[in-house]
Formats: C-alpha cells, sequence, structure tokens
C-alpha cells in the first residue's frame, strides 16, 4: 500500500511504475494499492493512521515531514536499508537528522522559481529592479492588472526573501524568527501588493489560473509546476532564478528538498524486503531518467544527474541553478512549528492587522511556546 501527496498529473508516471514492477519474476499476482490525499491532509492522514496501527507501507512526501515522523516513531531509519551512496549527496543531507537518514530520495528540488510568459516578457528579469520596472511601466501598457502572482499567504513563498535579506527560520533547533531580516522580508511582502504589482490575496489555485490565463507575465512556483506549464505554453514559456535581490545584492534562497519514499516502522519481514524491492526499483537508472523526460525533476540517483537528458536540458539547468543558491529545508521537527507559528501572522500581516515587527515578535514568541508544548 502506497499513500501519496502528488499534483494529479503525476498519477499516471506512478501507476507506470507500479505496472513495470508488478510485471517483474516473481511479482506476478503482486496487488500495489495507490491512495492519493492532498499533502496537509496525507500528513494528518498517516499519523492518524500510524497512531491507529493501521498505516500504509511506503509514504511518498515531502522532506520536512520526516521531522515529526521519525520523533514519533512511525517511520523506519533508511540509511541501513539502502545504499545512500546512489543518491545525491544534498538530497540525503536534507533528510539526515543528528546521523541518521530517514527517507530515500525520489527528486531533487521541490523548490520555487521564476516562470514567465514569453508573450508578455521576452527575457527574465536578472534582479527586483528590473522585475518592477517591468511591472511598474511594461506591464500596464500590455493592459495587465498585475504583473506577477505568487502565494502571499504561504510561508514557503516567503523564505526566498527573507533569505535574500540574510535571515533564515531557524539556527540549529531553535527559530529565529523575530530578526531585521524577517520585518524586512515581511515588509517586502506588503509592498509588492500595496504597489498593486501582485494580487493583495491569491492563494495557490488563484495564482496559478493568472499565470495560465495570462493575465500576469510572471509566477512565482515550485519545480512541481514545470511540466504543466511547459505542456500549456509551449514555447512561450520561459524559467529563470528568482531576481537578485537589488536592495541586499543577494540571491533569495529558496527552501531545497524533494520526493521521498518513507517506510512505516511497522514493516517488517517479507513486507519490508518487498518495499525495499519496490523503492530500489522506482528509483533506480531508468526509471529516474523517465521521471525527467516526463516530470521535469530533477533525478535524486547521482548516475541519472550525470546523463545527457539531465545535463543538456536547457530548462533543467536553470533549474539546478536556482538550486545552488538556494539553502536546504529543515528537516528537524521544529520546522514543522515554524511553520504553524507563521501562517496565521502573515496572514495578519497581508490583511493589515499587525505591522511586520509586531508579526515577527509574535511569531518568535508562539514558535517557542509550540516548541515547549511539544517537548513537554
Amino acid at each position: 500500500m502506497i499513500w501519496e501527496g502528488e499534483d494529479a498529473r503525476v498519477a499516471p508516471f506512478i501507476d507506470s511504475i507500479c505496472d513495470a514492477f508488478r510485471k517483474l519474476p516473481g511479482n506476478e499476482g503482486l496487488r500495489i494499492v495507490r491512495t492519493h490525499y492532498q499533502p496537509e491532509d496525507l500528513r494528518q492522514q498517516f499519523i492518524t493512521a500510524s497512531i491507529a496501527g493501521s498505516p500504509p507501507d511506503l509514504l511518498m512526501d515531502a522532506s520536512d515531514t520526516v521531522g515529526p515522523y521519525s520523533t514519533a516513531g512511525f517511520i523506519l531509519p533508511a540509511g541501513g536499508l539502502f545504499s545512500m551512496d546512489r543518491y545525491n549527496k544534498l538530497a540525503v543531507q536534507v533528510v539526515t537528522i543528528q546521523g541518521k537518514i530517514w527517507g530515500v530520495p525520489i527528486s531533487n528540488g521541490n523548490h520555487l522559481m521564476l516562470y514567465y510568459n514569453k508573450a508578455l516578457v521576452p527575457r527574465a528579469p536578472r534582479t527586483t529592479q528590473e522585475l518592477f520596472h517591468y511591472c511598474e511601466t511594461e506591464a500596464p501598457r500590455r493592459g495587465l492588472r498585475y504583473c506577477m502572482a505568487v502565494n502571499r499567504g504561504e510561508p514557503f513563498w516567503l523564505m526566498p526573501w527573507l533569505g535574500a535579506f540574510g535571515g533564515w527560520p531557524l539556527d540549529g533547533r531553535s527559530p529565529t524568527l523575530d530578526t531585521p531580516a524577517m520585518r524586512e522580508a515581511l515588509a517586502f511582502n506588503v509592498a509588492l501588493a500595496a504597489k498593486r504589482f501582485v494580487p493583495m490575496e491569491c492563494d495557490y489555485n488563484c495564482m496559478d489560473s493568472l499565470f495560465k490565463e495570462s493575465k500576469v507575465a510572471f509566477i512565482i512556483n515550485g519545480d512541481w509546476a514545470l511540466s504543466t506549464y511547459q505542456s500549456y505554453f509551449g514555447a512561450k514559456f520561459g524559467v529563470a532564478k528568482i531576481p537578485r535581490l537589488t536592495q541586499t545584492g543577494l540571491w533569495p534562497t529558496p527552501m531545497i528538498g524533494g520526493k521521498y519514499f518513507m517506510l512505516s516502522s511497522k514493516l517488517k519481514g517479507k513486507q519490508l524486503q518487498l518495499a525495499r524491492r519496490f523503492v530500489e526499483f522506482y528509483t533506480n537508472e531508468h526509471n529516474q531518467l523517465e521521471q525527467v523526460r516526463v516530470l521535469k525533476r530533477l533525478p535524486a540517483l547521482k548516475s541519472a544527474a550525470l546523463s545527457p537528458l539531465v545535463r543538456n536540458d536547457p530548462i533543467l539547468k536553470v533549474s539546478m541553478a536556482q538550486i545552488l543558491v538556494g539553502k536546504p529545508m529543515p528537516a528537524v521537527t521544529e520546522m514543522r512549528v515554524v511553520w504553524d507559528a507563521m501562517r496565521p501572522f502573515l496572514g495578519q500581516v497581508i490583511q493589515g492587522e499587525l505591522t511586520p515587527a509586531q508579526a515577527a515578535r509574535k511569531m518568535q514568541a508562539d514558535a517557542i511556546q509550540k516548541i515547549r508544548e511539544m517537548d513537554n
């Protein structure tokens, strides 16, 4: 049994690998059940099922869940079950906590980038100064109400700018939210809407629709959307690094992670051996390169990353360039606490109910309180 929280377009690819695995000698009659959940629902369902003693054998999830899952004892350490030196070092590092590896990398990245519509803008801006110049001058000439779409209310989209102002949400396991960098990043977020560069309120589906309908020239979205946008726009689709922040001269630092297999701690005996064989098959070189071809995701397997299919692809080159200026997403449990502490106060800043300074203080205090409660 496999649970996953992927986009619907990924399901046929997963199913194709499951079908190929079933056809291997010795797997005749094998039944693989794949169940899809929305990402947040997936996490809650897995926690609930694990507590009840009936979790799925395998979970396909993002790296930031390994902290709470491993702390609760819901997943097995993967380091002793697989040859982890076959995988990209950064991809393994992301799911390593206190020397133990808790997931098997499926893809490398899961990071934000800048996408643009070449019919509306011929080349990508290299700096925020260039981006804002387009928003102030060219976008109105083209009849665009806004020039860019972002998911302003989700902290994940704030991380690149936090890094560009010199901050980060954690120092080891300690939250670092009440900082000048956070205040500046929040003020930057407010200014984007105040200048009407982005909509005041726009969730993920909203921003995705605006970009697909050519109502904005740019969108900041994840590598998971690459193949969808490439198919949708064809030759008009452009990919670039998030522009360098003119104010500091620093590159925005999207969080880098990926998708991972995690093995339920209930697995043992023949069922564990079967799960291991499936994970090794799913992440072999052939299937990693198929993932590149079909989904435009950077492979986690070292040998696949050296393939001309990856190295000669102009879009994947940009994706790798973005990774090189990003930062690994902390896998510790405290990162999930930080997300929960940031989200409501980020929303209040967007609504004008809190100043950036007030929100930063409240985020820090709430994160510290939640961590204390978690540790008790």
